[in-house]
């Protein structure tokens, strides 16, 4: 593993893990809740110093990070001052909202990155067209290579992607193309055919298709604010809901569970993307957060999201889960966990060192 790759995986998880801590630690605060310590990592202590009530500190293990609040379980010899800055003395809502806003500040930050991606410019593949298949939609249309389309149904085109969209849209009605070819413009009509595809799981789907190639030119597209905030949102959506539904696939074992990867694996793909450029690095810090913020809303009892299941249950039934149930649950979820985690090094180890 190359020292580029080790910086870049300190520096992307610690930024990943600050910006997840510093969700629960701003909602902490505006609860009015005492906060104790601001930690990211685990072990000792490289370096730490205290601001008003918290200390800040800094560990030598960077694979997490914690905010330990004041009376986070119930202690009977508190004073009601005192339990006034507890956590475990808010309300169900305002604990939750606690626990919660870890994942969610991972998300907006996702957000935030693709907003900026797209307002300082993004590579994307030009509407030309580089190879028409033979006896296609495409070349019984008259398309022919090098072809430029401008306009589907009477709307401009200046991306691929969005020849792309119309053409899974079209449900195989005909679609009337503006063309351009060779500085004159060109009608045409083409009814795209339903063929077998792969989606990104390499399952069989059925898809619509002219028959067309990208020549694979490119061109630099920026976007205003407005369209630039659309479009991050609709990617951090797209990227979520793609974690999740990986999730279900790999449970499916649609995808094979040795594609697990770890920090080993993180490391080389942060290092690879490093090299690239920084554009790069800022994207998969955004996919990255993602990934983090759906999986700390699993219903693991160790993770937010099963801190989130004790509080629903403790809303619904208007008392707190035991302190004997959770504390087999979060036994069973730190044992899932710990196993899942040694799953992933184990990848990382048979796929870097085995098989080179």
């Amino acid at each position: 593993m190359t020292l580029t790759s080790i910086i870049s995986f300190i520096v992307v998880l610690a930024v990943l893990i600050f910006v997840h801590e510093l969700g629960h630690f701003l909602v902490a605060l505006w609860c009015r809740v005492k906060v104790l310590t601001f930690a990211i990592g685990f072990g000792p202590t490289i370096f730490a110093f205290t601001r008003g009530e918290t200390e800040y500190a800094l560990k030598a293990i960077p694979l997490g990070g914690y905010v330990r609040m004041f009376g986070e379980e119930d202690d009977d010899q508190m004073s009601a001052e005192e339990k006034r800055r507890t956590f475990s003395g808010k309300a169900v809502w305002q604990r939750m909202a606690i626990v919660f806003a870890g994942p969610l500040f991972n998300l907006i930050t996702a957000a935030l990155i693709f907003i900026g991606v797209f307002m300082w410019g993004v590579n994307v593949p030009t509407a030309q067209i580089g190879e028409v298949v033979a006896e296609s939609a495409a070349a019984e249309a008259g398309m022919m290579a090098d072809d430029t389309i401008v306009a589907i149904d009477g709307k401009p085109v200046r991306e691929w992607s969005q020849l792309a969209q119309a053409v899974q849209e079209s449900n195989g009605n005909a679609l009337q193309i503006e063309i351009d070819r060779g500085g004159l413009p060109v009608q045409l009509s083409v009814a795209p055919r339903q063929t077998e595809g792969e989606n990104i799981f390499k399952e069989k789907v059925d898809v619509w298709r002219m028959g067309i190639t990208a020549n694979g030119e490119t061109m630099r597209v920026r976007y205003n604010p407005i369209e630039a905030v659309v479009l991050g949102l609709e990617r951090t959506y797209d990227v979520t809901y793609l974690t999740l539904l990986g999730i279900v696939k790999l449970i499916q074992n649609v995808i094979p569970s040795d594609t697990i990867g770890g920090p080993i694996l993180i490391a080389k793909m942060a290092g690879e993307q490093a090299q690239i450029g920084f554009m790069n690095v800022l994207l998969f810090v955004a996919l990255l957060s993602v990934n983090l913020g759906v999986l700390n809303l699993l219903p693991i009892p160790v993770l937010d999201g099963g801190h989130l299941v004790f509080l629903a249950a403790e809303a619904i039934f208007r008392k707190p889960v035991s302190e004997r149930i959770r504390g087999v649950a979060q036994q069973a979820g730190l044992f899932a966990l710990l196993a899942l985690m040694a799953f992933a090094f184990y990848n990382d180890i048979m796929r870097f060192f085995v098989t080179g």
